[in-house]
Formats: structure tokens, sequence, C-alpha cells
């Protein structure tokens, strides 16, 4: 498991990502790529500013690492409000969602990090907050107690999830936008690195920039960290200028290739191909032979070899796709062939 949590490329935060944090840009003009999921909030924006009220409540979701919280934040900006963050496994009982609620003013924003993975109760106390702007409150127990009901500000709640389908259907429902972030294109990965570059006053030509965006796994989060480490290294082997080959090299010495793939990424597909001929094998199986857990295969590594088209889900189990077999430059088994007799 170690090996998994430490992966350089893991689109999940790290401690060592305190730094990005001031990177993150502020306004809406300056977010680079997600331009539909941009359009779509210019105009919930604007349309709220005419009409001087709070923003609708807003629902991200998508792989992790996609900039759920940036927009958040960017949004609370735009609105000129306060933003309060936090994340469903924070908020363990009522009393804390209700403390939380009580102390927002008038159009401050909520934001809610994996809301996916609030409580059944905590999500009763929400329901009639988001809809109502209301907060019901048992005082007592048994024949003695007694509902009370608080008035709250008009606030805007931002939910954030990597897993939409672990949402209930309630609380889905009673967001009034949701938009999915999807993995950014080469050309937004580029113009990310190099704003990073430039806030962080480095030096770096085109081509160096192209190719930490080329192994970022169409994830800003693992770019800005893949840069960190690339201006490590140039800064005690280049002196400090990051070319193309620094870039390799300095990714190289990561064992990130060319497509973002590093040793775990390998082991999976090599253990499908080589121990069970390209499968389709199990998950549990291949967990099983890489000494990992099979939830962490699922959620963890096998998301960016679907998107690169590496693997296949099928009901039998995994299979390696031809592409798995050319990156690794092993031969690929045709089907039908004549296999050689023995003499």
């Amino acid at each position: 498991m170690a090996e998994i949590a430490d992966r350089m490329i893991d689109p999940q935060p790290r401690p060592d990502d305190h730094l990005d944090l001031t990177m993150r840009p502020k306004l809406l003009i300056e977010v680079i790529g997600q331009n539909q999921v941009k359009e779509n909030l210019l105009i919930l924006l604007e349309a709220a500013k005419k009409r001087g009220e709070p923003l609708d409540h807003v629902l991200f979701y998508g792989p992790p690492g996609l900039g759920k919280t940036t927009f958040a934040h960017v949004l609370a900006q735009e609105m000129g409000v306060h933003i309060k963050a936090t994340a469903g496994p924070a908020i363990e009982r009522e009393g804390d969602l209700a403390a939380i609620l009580t102390n927002l003013h008038g159009g401050d924003i909520l934001f809610i990090d994996e809301i996916h993975r609030l409580g059944k109760s905590i999500e009763e106390v929400l329901y009639p907050a988001m809809e109502d702007f209301a907060l019901d409150i048992v005082i007592g127990k048994g024949p003695s107690a007694r509902s009370i009901r608080l008035k709250l500000p008009h606030f805007t709640l931002i939910g954030a999830t990597t897993r939409l389908a672990m949402m209930s259907s309630p609380l889905r429902a009673r967001f009034g936008a949701t938009y999915r972030l999807d993995y950014y294109d080469i050309g937004a990965m580029r113009e990310i690195v190099r704003r990073a570059i430039r806030l962080l006053s480095m030096e770096a030509d085109d081509s160096g920039i192209l190719e930490i965006a080329s192994r970022a796994r169409g994830t800003p989060r693992v770019a800005l960290r893949l840069l960190r480490r690339v201006r490590d290294y140039a800064e005690v082997r280049a002196k400090g200028i990051i070319t193309n080959q620094v870039a390799i090299e300095g990714l190289n010495l990561l064992n990130v290739d060319g497509l973002g793939l590093d040793d775990v990424d390998r082991r999976v597909l090599k253990t499908i191909i080589e121990k069970y001929d390209g499968g389709p094998v199990g998950l549990a199986t291949i967990a099983a032979s890489i000494s990992e857990e099979p939830d962490t295969i699922m959620e963890v590594v096998e998301p960016y070899l679907l998107q690169l088209g590496f693997l296949e889900r099928t009901p039998q189990g995994r299979t390696a796709t031809k592409l798995a077999y050319d990156h690794l430059r092993i031969d690929y088994p045709v089907s039908g062939q004549e296999q050689p007799h023995l003499i």
C-alpha cells in the first residue's frame, strides 16, 4: 500500500502540494481549460449578480486533481463572499453541521469536498438547509422532545465528489447546477505548466514545458508536482533552466514515462499480459499478484489506463489491449495464429 500512496503521479492531494495553493487562479478568466464548465459558470455568476441573489447550489464531480476546489474558491472570489471549506468525513455529527451553518452570513459559500461521504443523518439536516434555509433542531428526548426551526441566511452550498454514483438521489436533486470536470487536453496542460513556471520565476523552453505537460496524465495537480521535482533537478544539474533534455532526465528519474505511466501502472499491465496471457483476469487476482488491495487498483490505477485505452473491463475480467502491448513493446498475439507443431 505504501508504494501506491507515495506515487508521484497520484492525483490525490499530498502534504507537499501546499505550494500549489499560491498558484491557484483567483478569477474565472484566469482558469485554464474546462471551457464548457467556465461558460456555464460565467452565465450563473452574471445572472446571480443581476438579480442580487446568492448563487444556486453547485455540484462538481469528476476525477481528483482537476480543479473542483479551485472552482469553488474562484466562485467565492467572483461573488465577493466568504467561503467555508470542509470535507464530508470531517462532519461526523449533526451538531458539527449545525455549528458550521449558523456561522455563515448571507451569500457565503459552504464548500464540502468528498460530499458523497456524508452520513445519512447529516444529509437529513442538510436537506431543509438547502431548500428552505432553515435548521431543524430537536431539543430534549422522549415525550418532552420538541423541534425548533432556526432561520439560516441564504447561502450557497458547493459540493465536490469523485464518486457521483455514491451520492444519494435526494442530495443530488437539491443542487441547481451540476458540472463534470474532465481530464485536460495537452494544450491546456501546457498553458497550466507555463503559467506555473512564470509564477515561480523559472526558466524553461517550450519543449521542456511540453514534456512535463505530456506526462502529467491530464491532471493539473500532477503537472505542478512533476514541475517541482523537475525544478529541483534543473537547479542541481542544469543551472536552473528546464530544457527538453532536462525534463526528460528529471522525469525518467521519477520512473514516469512519456505517457505518464509509472511502475505501478506498468506492473498491472505486465501482470495481465505476462501472467494471464492478456486477460481476461479478475480484479482480485490482479491485486493479489502485485500485493495491493482491489479497491486501490480500481480507484487509483485503472482510471487512467482505461482513458488511454490500455485496459478493457469485461464481464469476465480485465483485458490488456493492443495499445498496451505496443507501449510496453511486447508482441501482440495474433488471433487465430497457427501454432508451431512439436516434432
